[in-house]
């Protein structure tokens, strides 16, 4: 009982009681100005000799390079305790990256772990916990092995081949090229943390059985909470077993989500495409994304879902659920097969088959670029639901700019006004002359060895929902709308087999078509509004509703 009072009068107290290492009676001052990750450490050493136990952080501000987590220890940050990433000097830095023979098929931030503020490799049980901050504004790079000539840490939390781990309650800001970097990680559990950074939030590379719940990610420039299965490890291994649930993605100003701005004063990512800040799978994908459920989430100013494998993972037994989206700067669903075939030569064709999603709604989505479910020739993407779909498009586009445009380098300037993808973002027509000389509009580039982006393609000949290379779809209950009148037909389908649209509801031009079908197989159309039932066994180049 005694225990009991005293825990509740002060968690102070901890540093008292068995079991528990306040980080100050190693050392660290918590003053802002004082190197104090010798004390961390230290403290992690004396818990792991007892087989473990709780590293504990009071209210202050603890300049560190590189923490070295043990396995047994929950690593806890009160409430006005802000972890802080230092700058490296002259004579103190963070932790050399180790060797890998595998960095050559993934960038220099997956293939790496020990550069970062905090990492562990072989662990289990372990826990990073608490209502303090982990800040890397000013010692965690966007990539960079080395800041100001010294070697940098360009993650916040870096861990390989753990088991057993658990992150939860914690806020993080600007925490570099990954705040998270998770790989071969299993059994992981993410839930109620705060994540405001400067690229790559979440990145879950070759883990199973894992549990991400009640996180708010903002990452204006690269995705929030993204899945991979790279060849980090030096084998393939699959991201398999996961729940996404309650989660909030968005691309506002970095830092302007835990201040509560929520600022838009910067128009795009690097790659000049609008903010990022979405839930994906891929690009890194050798190893498989199998047995993985999304619910239940909300997108705010950001780019849509994605699902990619181009370097031989399979995609599958995949289940999306109840997303809210609005202001979304590109594809609101993009589902994606390609060849980059970045990795051994052993490893399979990707492949991607039996995606269900349901019960999405998109308010004001980029005009340019349609969802898309684009496989390849000869490899197509297999067994697709969408079922309780509204999408709502802003619109103002024609035909005419579809021709214009130069696959992927398209005439519009990609700068916010496009992003906006308002009526009057057409422009520089007479720098595109030569493109107009008759330039089939559905002639859309493949970009089969390229990296996958919806803007890759191009603006496309259809404004809601465009299908290529696909086989045993079913469309039901889907609803397409513009804000503006767009002047291309709202749905494309070019080599597609066995094919279902029923219930359909979609606003058009008069003078366009519904459905713009070029080599489909197999079609079957019921109660779509403005057609009349039917079946049709080859549709080889056939517009539906003219």
């Amino acid at each position: 009982m005694l225990l009991l009072v005293a825990l509740a009068v002060s968690l102070g107290s901890w540093a008292a009681t068995e079991g528990f290492y306040n980080v100050k009676n190693f050392g660290a001052k918590g003053d802002g100005a004082h190197i104090d990750s010798p004390a961390i450490n230290a403290a992690i050493e004396a818990a792991s000799a007892q087989g473990g136990g709780t590293v504990y952080f009071p209210a202050g501000v603890y300049q560190s390079y590189s923490i070295r987590l043990k396995s047994n220890i929950s690593f806890y940050l009160d409430h006005g305790a802000v972890l802080k990433a230092a700058v490296p000097t002259d004579s103190m830095h963070y932790d050399l990256p180790e060797e890998n023979p595998s960095d050559d098929y993934q960038d220099f931030g997956h293939s790496h772990w020990q550069n970062s503020l905090m990492w562990g490799i072989g662990l289990h049980d372990v826990s990073i916990q608490g209502f303090g901050l982990i800040d890397g504004t000013e010692g965690i790079t966007r990539g960079q092995a080395k800041m100001n000539g010294h070697p940098a840490a360009n993650k916040a939390i870096a861990l390989k081949e753990c088991r057993n781990v658990t992150i939860r309650d914690i806020s993080m800001l600007k925490c570099g090229h990954f705040a998270m970097l998770l790989t071969g990680v299993d059994n992981l559990t993410i839930d109620n943390v705060r994540c405001d950074t400067n690229r790559d939030a979440f990145d879950i590379d070759c883990c199973a059985n894992v549990r991400v719940s009640n996180c708010q990610v903002n990452t204006l420039n690269d995705d929030a909470i993204v899945l991979k299965c790279s060849y980090g490890l030096g084998y393939a291994k699959a991201t398999e077993n996961v729940t996404i649930t309650n989660c909030h993605v968005s691309g506002y100003d970095p830092g302007t989500m835990l201040d509560g701005t929520y600022q838009k004063t910067i128009t795009a990512a690097p790659d000049r495409d609008g903010p990022t800040g979405r839930i994906k799978m891929g690009t890194e994908s050798n190893g498989g994304f199998k047995n993985i459920t999304i619910t239940n989430c909300t997108f705010d100013h950001c780019r849509g879902l994605a699902l990619e494998t181009v370097d031989g993972a399979a995609i599958e037994d995949i289940t999306i659920d109840n997303i809210a989206m609005r202001d979304i700067c590109n594809s609101p669903i993009y589902m994606r097969l390609g060849n980059r075939a970045r990795g051994p030569k052993e490893l399979p064709f990707s492949v991607i088959r039996r995606v269900k999603l349901s019960n999405i709604v998109v308010k004001d989505a980029d005009c340019r670029y349609a969802s898309m479910i684009f496989g390849l020739e000869g490899h197509m993407i297999e067994d697709i639901t969408l079922s309780n779909i509204h999408i709502q498009y802003r619109g103002g586009l024609t035909m005419e700019d579809v021709r214009l445009q130069r696959g992927a380098n398209s005439f519009f300037t990609r700068t916010n006004s496009a992003a906006n993808g308002t009526p009057d973002t057409r422009r520089n027509r007479s720098q595109a002359v030569d493109e107009k000389k008759e330039r089939d509009p559905y002639d859309v580039p493949q970009m089969e060895h390229g990296y996958p982006e919806p803007s890759s393609h191009g603006i496309l000949p259809a404004y809601g929902l465009f299908i290529s290379h696909a086989r045993g779809v079913t469309l039901d209950n889907v609803t397409l709308e513009t804000i503006n009148e767009d002047k291309r037909p709202p749905i494309v389908l070019m080599d597609v087999e066995d094919i279902r649209l029923s219930n359909m509801k979609v606003d058009k031009a008069e003078e366009m078509p519904y459905i713009v079908m070029k080599g489909v197989k197999d079609v079957e159309l019921e109660n779509f509004r403005g057609v009349k039932n039917k079946k049709m066994s080859v549709a080889k180049d056939l517009e539906i509703g003219r």
